[in-house]
């Protein structure tokens, strides 16, 4: 059978099945089982998967990815981000459009602190949006740079959806990590630089009111009390990786562990949040680690198919320069963004993907991520993006689709721009990687 259309059986019988609304980890099982019995020698190819799929789920390089979900879970349960995002609110002044700018500063650190982009972008809408639109704030104002700021989540680590996307295409963690802090940070300051603009050039999407004079001893103590302590949790995931002290996997255990006590300290941690956040945590890992297990079987099936040899001779053998091959991944990013989450496209497209990327001689971390930001931007593209229905079901009920649609497309823009500089300028993804010690 031609490669070709083993891998249009694969892949179309796959969709076929999501589309039938089956659980898209069930559709990989399914699928899975029947390619193992055609191309790994029957019932005698079930035992070798077994063999693989234990051998992936029992990797140390799996473990940030609890410990990131619990350190998400603990933070929003024991209202350590809430008071964060008051204390953010202190110091702004009176910027133009300041509550758009307070969600994308409240963005980046709830990113930092907990690495979940439905949550961040659930948490800054419930909390800002209606004080936005008590103030007047116009639509594209009020949903745009929460729609935007959730998705720095994704980026800016720790990325639990990073250490995914690393295990599945086995990528340095690490570097991973420690390589999305630039582009993260690019991000915030476009959204912020476009939002201060906007305001400033039409002020009636976000009319300024007055603030409340805060004292200069209340804003220090609220940094000091609210702010500085969660440092903390950001060196004890980020710096000490930085530094080659610890793994990513020790230092998402660090972390976890330093926001248990943050949490005790401010005595915000109960048996209740206790149990909300690890009942949290458990769903969320065995959910993950049962799609990692499906998607290792389906690289190994594409491999011995020998799907992906034919996809890679063909990609390798096209007329093009590598740049266009890889902007044409990113582009099938944003259209399978359109259907599907983000941890759908990376189990469908890893697998198909990665084989290329290391003929063509791509630097992973740098495809990573790239990657990383082209699903990130698939969560708020129209018309199926999962951040425009997390928005829909949390924005005024006067909200429609049409709203939140317009109110996405500049922050798209945004990402846009930034994509195309990681592209042009690779240093600005592995700048960081590349001084990492250890």
């Amino acid at each position: 059978m031609e490669w070709w259309l083993i891998l249009l059986l694969i892949v179309g019988g796959m969709i076929v099945l999501m589309a039938s609304g089956m659980p898209v980890a069930l559709c990989f099982f399914l699928v899975n089982l029947i390619g193992v019995y055609m191309f790994l020698g029957g019932t005698a190819g079930l035992s070798v998967i077994a063999l693989s799929i234990f051998a992936t789920l029992t990797s140390f390089i799996l473990i940030p990815i609890l410990m990131f979900v619990l350190m998400g879970e603990l933070m929003f349960h024991s209202g350590m981000a809430i008071n964060m995002l008051d204390t953010l609110d202190k110091l702004l002044g009176r910027l133009p459009g300041r509550l758009g700018v307070l969600a994308v500063g409240g963005g980046t650190m709830l990113s930092v602190l907990s690495g979940s982009s439905m949550a961040t972008t659930a948490v800054l809408g419930s909390l800002l949006v209606p004080e936005m639109e008590k103030r007047g704030y116009k639509k594209p104002m009020s949903l745009g740079p929460i729609l935007g700021s959730g998705g720095l989540a994704i980026m800016i680590p720790p990325s639990g959806l990073a250490v995914i996307l690393a295990a599945l295409g086995s990528i340095s963690v690490g570097g991973l990590l420690i390589g999305g802090i630039i582009p993260g940070a690019l991000m915030a300051l476009l959204y912020t630089t476009y939002i201060i603009m906007r305001c400033w050039l039409q002020p009636s999407i976000a009319p300024p009111y007055e603030v409340v004079s805060v004292p200069l001893f209340s804003r220090v103590t609220a940094i000091v009390k609210y702010v500085l302590p969660l440092g903390i949790i950001i060196f004890m995931v980020i710096g000490i990786v930085f530094l080659g002290v610890a793994t990513p996997s020790e230092a998402a255990a660090t972390g976890a562990l330093a926001t248990l006590i943050l949490a005790t300290f401010y005595r915000k941690l109960n048996w209740e949040v206790l149990k909300k956040a690890l009942w949290g945590t458990l769903k969320t890992s065995v959910m993950v680690l049962v799609i990692i297990a499906a998607s290792r079987t389906f690289s190994e099936v594409l491999a011995f198919s020998g799907a992906s040899r034919g996809l890679v001779n063909l990609v390798v053998h096209l007329p093009v320069a590598p740049v266009f091959i890889l902007i044409g991944m990113q582009g099938v990013f944003l259209l399978l963004g359109m259907f599907m989450d983000t941890v759908t496209i990376m189990m469908i497209s890893l697998p198909i993907f990665m084989p290329v990327v290391h003929h063509l001689g791509f630097n992973t971390i740098w495809f990573g991520l790239l990657m990383l930001l082209g699903v990130e931007m698939s969560t708020t593209s129209p018309p199926f993006g999962l951040s425009l229905f997390v928005m829909k079901g949390i924005a005024p009920t006067d909200t429609t689709m049409g709203h939140i649609y317009r109110a996405a497309l500049p922050f798209l823009v945004c990402d846009l721009i930034v994509m195309t500089l990681m592209i042009a300028f690779p240093v600005i993804s592995l700048w960081l990687p590349s001084i990492m010690r250890g």
